[in-house]
């Protein structure tokens, strides 16, 4: 049962032109703004995700457990660079690599978009894990299930601080694996995949609404952390530099 990506419907069609990127099970969602979207960035897009895909996969052959730990998992120096991004952001947040894999991937297209064409705005969306560059603020609205919170509440995203990640993990929404029970659990940080394994981990720390408090505490003890949001049934809790705002 696949469940229909609506947050995709946040971001504004007069700001963004879109199109969507399909391979095995990834799919992107990419905006551009209009002046600077060219058609071929479909087909870029797609030999970036094809090549990415396959780096990964004839790396797991000779190492398959970094495809099933929930562990942090240590890799060779020499490993891809894709590899070695996933397994720092698992270390990092204290837990398996394949956490970081949706943050990795929308980050190296977004960056091989941003050295292949002049693009003044783009967002690269991969199962909820956002990479951004804008250059006007943001009001990113917070999707969380069944939460009545969900969609009601906004982090601007200033425009000063991109290019960055901005990924939610979610106990009790979608496919990916999770030891929570969060609605959402959104990080925002300079690293995209490093966001991505923070807001997994964090979101796994979430058992009941009373956890929001001393999780969202947490936060606090890692810089690379510019903001974070936590919502596990009726309640919120809500860190860092960016402001949060009520959406109508």
């Amino acid at each position: 049962m696949i469940e229909p990506r609506t947050y995709r419907n946040q971001f504004s069609q007069e700001r963004f032109h879109s199109f969507v990127v399909n391979y095995k099970e990834t799919d992107l969602w990419i905006g551009v703004d209009p002046a600077s979207f060219r058609d071929e960035m479909k087909e870029i897009s797609l030999l970036k995700v094809k090549e990415l895909r396959s780096v990964l996969e004839v790396y797991l052959l000779n190492d398959p457990v970094f495809g099933t730990t929930f562990e942090p998992h240590q890799v060779e120096q020499n490993a891809p660079e894709i590899v070695r991004v996933m397994a720092q952001a698992g270390q990092k947040a204290d837990v398996g690599p394949m956490a970081a894999v949706a943050g990795a991937f929308s980050e190296a297209v977004g960056h091989h978009l941003l050295e292949m064409f002049d693009i003044q705005e783009l967002v690269v969306e991969n199962g909820g894990d956002i990479f951004l560059k804008i250059n006007r603020n943001l009001l990113m609205s917070v999707y969380a299930g069944n939460s009545p919170l969900s969609e009601k509440i906004g982090i601007e995203i200033l425009a000063s601080e991109s290019p960055l990640g901005v990924c939610t993990s979610a106990g009790t929404v979608g496919p990916s694996v999770s030891f929570g029970k969060a609605d959402a659990a959104m990080v925002i940080c300079k690293n995209t995949a490093l966001a991505d394994a923070f807001a997994t981990g964090f979101g796994n720390l979430v058992k009941t609404p009373e956890d929001v408090p001393k999780v969202i505490d947490q936060t606090a003890q890692f810089p690379e952390i510019l903001s974070a949001v936590i919502i596990c049934r009726d309640k919120i809790g809500i860190r860092g530099k960016f402001e949060m705002k009520l959406i109508k």
